[in-house]
């Protein structure tokens, strides 16, 4: 009895072998064209994916750290899901202006549209997304299309927009290159709040506990939820995690984002 259940555990072992999924990661892959040194330094993505896979959705994450700060990364909460995560650099303020970083996001999510068939990821399911100063930038890429079509992609074409704790007026550190404090909020080409538009993808707002947030951060999510609602945008989502300061919303918010792209996988399956 004891050999025949040793024999059974053994192929039972054996099928999760052969079934598992493996994944791989290839790291610093250069996305940029653009030819001086710190942009050949800094501007590389890790592309984690599940190999053998095809059409897979894919997961543009953008690192926080007040657009002065941080380094690319591929969320733990993200692995092993059956999705690509592309994790990309971006150039830092003050080295360069905050235009210079957001050309560099969007030739970031550039690249992702025209290369990522080759790691199994589908262009028509790519979600951009990103913590804080990362989320601002997906905020940016989403309302203002004039980044992307500089790469002659279509802001539209992205499935969803899904930034964490992003900031919704100028973002601070932009502001304080122009010499106003961080909490003398204000709204110019620089905040997303100043191009709200209806016509664009679904936007998932996620955030911590209003309380705990970092400078007003949900508050500034919240107006931005409202006023786009008013332009008349129906797939804005705002979510506000209870108990969650600015880093700790970070591990929950991953399940938000996996329960909306899970939702319009089913509706694009089942129309």
């Amino acid at each position: 009895m004891k050999r025949q259940i040793a024999l059974l555990l053994s192929v039972c072992l054996y099928c999760l072998h052969i079934n598992a999924q493996t994944y791989k990661q290839v790291n610093d892959i250069s996305y940029t064209k653009k030819t001086d040194a710190y942009s050949k330094e800094r501007l590389k993505l890790d592309v984690y994916y599940p190999e053998g896979k095809k059409d897979c959705p894919v997961v543009v994450w953008f690192h926080g750290g007040g657009l002065e700060g941080g380094s690319k990364e591929i969320p733990w909460k993200l692995r092993e899901k059956g999705i690509v995560v592309v994790g990309a650099n971006y150039r830092l303020l003050p080295k360069v202006t905050v235009k210079e970083t957001l050309d560099d996001a969007a030739e970031a999510v550039a690249w992702v549209f025209n290369n990522i068939a080759q790691y199994g990821g589908d262009k028509k399911k790519i979600i951009v997304s990103g913590h804080s100063a990362g989320g601002y930038l997906s905020m940016m890429l989403c309302l203002n299309k004039a980044w992307l079509n500089a790469y002659q992609i279509n802001a539209d074409d992205v499935m969803m927009y899904v930034p964490f704790s992003g900031q919704a007026i100028t973002h601070y550190n932009v502001r304080k290159i122009q010499g106003i404090q961080p909490l003398q909020p204000t709204i110019d080409e620089f905040a997303p709040l100043y191009w709200v538009r209806k016509d664009c993808p679904p936007f998932v707002l996620i955030c911590g506990d209003r309380e705990q947030e970092l400078y007003g951060r949900y508050d500034e999510n919240q107006y931005l939820a409202r006023m786009m609602k008013l332009v008349g945008h129906t797939e804005t989502y705002l979510y506000e995690l209870d108990g969650h300061d600015h880093g700790a919303m970070v591990e929950p918010g991953f399940h938000i984002l996996m329960t909306h792209l899970n939702k319009m996988l089913k509706e694009k399956k089942n129309p």
